[in-house]
């Protein structure tokens, strides 16, 4: 996994690593000849500097472009610096290197790479009209643009922007930050590199999931085997309203593509003729209904728990009465497996109290979107998108529980770690995408009891990468949930033959 730091960290990292005895000035060097080193530069460069650090290492920048003949311009916001920054435009001037005071007739057009340096993880979120203009200057321009640390504008923690320069190129100076991956991120950022300046985390770091690691959820199957070895698990979910038939059943197909040994499909009696169509390999549990809405039968409930090793519960249930009863009791047992909350469940949870999680005996893992979330935190949107890492680390401690908070980027955290799954696009914003993560999760869980967050976190990462390799083979517009499902195995081929792991 990758280290992943927030931007206090970074900062108290950064200070410590001084406090040992390398200078500021050193870190701001390395910083500067990491970025030298990661562009094949054009003789035709223009550094954007805004008042900081992130400044300095753009000075830097300048000095060794200059040292290899490479034509390069600083475009000042303003003539204010940091320390370790006045020393290094120092060094430019004494050298030569042009600059001017960026104005209203200030233009980046002659110029083939832009960099900016304008912020860094320094953004406090309020851009003047200056540092707006130069931002817009640098996006309106045809050149290869290149942002050091993180683009300007765009938060370091979060991934938000009101106005942030679009790159080609980030480069990451001594850690990821969070705000590479989440929120807007995506769409401002085309491809991320990290230069490691020699800055170890203080605190503890947040981790960006990698292939290897979700190797690690793919162990080697025994010959002497059978489908009682890798787990059963329980797809409870559909209404009415929300027979999703289909949509059920490929749930439960992606359970069994994902590793899941028997996948069970039990949803009210009223569904079952029109499920039955599309269930082949699963089997099928008929529950009390009136007019395809559940009704609560605590019989039918717990001899379907004797049964499974998991359940992922809510997908398509609606919000009667049923649902809140089921759910209160089911969380209320000693089910010794592990349940997933999901959509209507998430719901559901949010009207019952999210009590019933710190008393629950069992491991629970809740799925929420940012709407289901801030519906269960009585929280805006907004709120939820500038602190969703806190937010989720928060509930999770608190509930005891694993939270997988979707979005561009996911995060999966247990209260004490946090990790990051950046799989996934654009064509998985689409009816059924997040049920098909249900049934993924739920397989993985069945045949995984061990490190149930990096379980977790694997089967965001398997849904995901399908969900990348399905819209490759249709297109963003075009792409369906079920394409996702017919990708799992070509995502966890991708993972395990990578190492032959099989």
């Amino acid at each position: 996994m990758k280290k992943v730091l927030s931007v206090e960290n970074m900062k108290k990292s950064d200070k410590n690593t001084i406090s040992e005895g390398i200078k500021g000035t050193e870190l701001m060097f390395r910083a500067g000849k990491g970025i030298f080193e990661s562009v094949e530069w054009t003789r035709s460069v223009a550094i954007v500097c805004g008042r900081g650090n992130n400044a300095g290492d753009g000075y830097v920048l300048a000095i060794l472009l200059q040292e290899n003949n490479i034509y390069t311009k600083l475009f000042l916001i303003s003539e204010n610096f940091s320390i370790e920054g006045k020393y290094y435009f120092d060094i430019c001037k004494e050298r030569g290197i042009p600059y001017e005071i960026i104005d209203s007739q200030t233009s980046f057009s002659s110029f083939s790479i832009i960099v900016d340096c304008i912020f860094g993880t320094g953004y406090k979120g309020n851009l003047e009209k200056k540092e707006r203009f130069a931002i817009q200057e640098i996006n309106n321009s045809n050149a290869y643009v290149v942002s050091v640390d993180i683009n300007s504008g765009l938060n370091g923690d979060n991934g938000m922007a009101d106005m942030c320069v679009i790159s080609d190129l980030t480069i990451s100076i001594g850690g990821y930050k969070p705000g590479h991956f989440l929120n807007m991120a995506k769409d401002k950022i085309k491809k991320l590199i990290n230069v490691d300046i020699g800055i170890n985390p203080v605190d503890n770091p947040y981790y960006l999931l990698e292939a290897s690691d979700v190797i690690k959820a793919f162990k080697v199957r025994p010959n002497f085997s059978n489908k009682y070895t890798f787990g059963s698990s329980c797809l409870l979910g559909g209404s009415k309203e929300y027979s999703g038939a289909i949509k059920l059943a490929n749930l439960a197909t992606g359970a069994l593509k994902a590793g899941g040994g028997i996948t069970t499909l039990a949803l009210p009696n009223t569904l079952i003729p029109s499920v039955l169509p599309y269930v082949l390999e699963s089997t099928v549990c008929p529950l009390s209904d009136k007019d395809g809405e559940l009704v609560f039968n605590s019989l039918e409930i717990d001899k379907l728990l004797e049964k499974v090793d998991v359940i992922a519960y809510g997908m398509g249930l609606g919000l009667g009465e049923g649902n809140l009863q089921t759910l209160s009791y089911i969380l209320s047992s000693n089910f010794p497996g592990t349940v997933i909350i999901d959509a209507d469940g998430i719901n559901a949870l949010s009207r019952i109290g999210t009590d019933y999680l710190v008393f629950s005996k069992m491991p629970v893992i809740i799925t929420p979107h940012v709407g289901e979330f801030s519906r269960l935190l009585k929280k805006s949107k907004e709120e939820i998108l500038n602190d969703p890492i806190g937010l989720a680390k928060e509930f999770a401690a608190k509930y005891r529980t694993i939270v997988l908070l979707k979005g561009p980027t996911t995060i999966v955290t247990d209260g004490k770690d946090v990790i990051l799954v950046d799989k996934g696009c654009p064509g998985m914003a689409t009816a059924g995408s997040g049920d098909v993560l249900s049934g993924i999760l739920a397989g993985m869980c069945s045949f995984n009891k061990d490190n149930l967050l990096l379980t977790v976190a694997s089967a965001a990462y398997v849904n995901g990468l399908a969900g990348e390799i399905a819209q490759k083979r249709s297109n963003v517009f075009s792409m369906t949930a079920k394409d996702t499902i017919d990708s799992i195995k070509d995502a966890i081929n991708l993972i395990i033959m990578k190492d032959n792991v099989m």
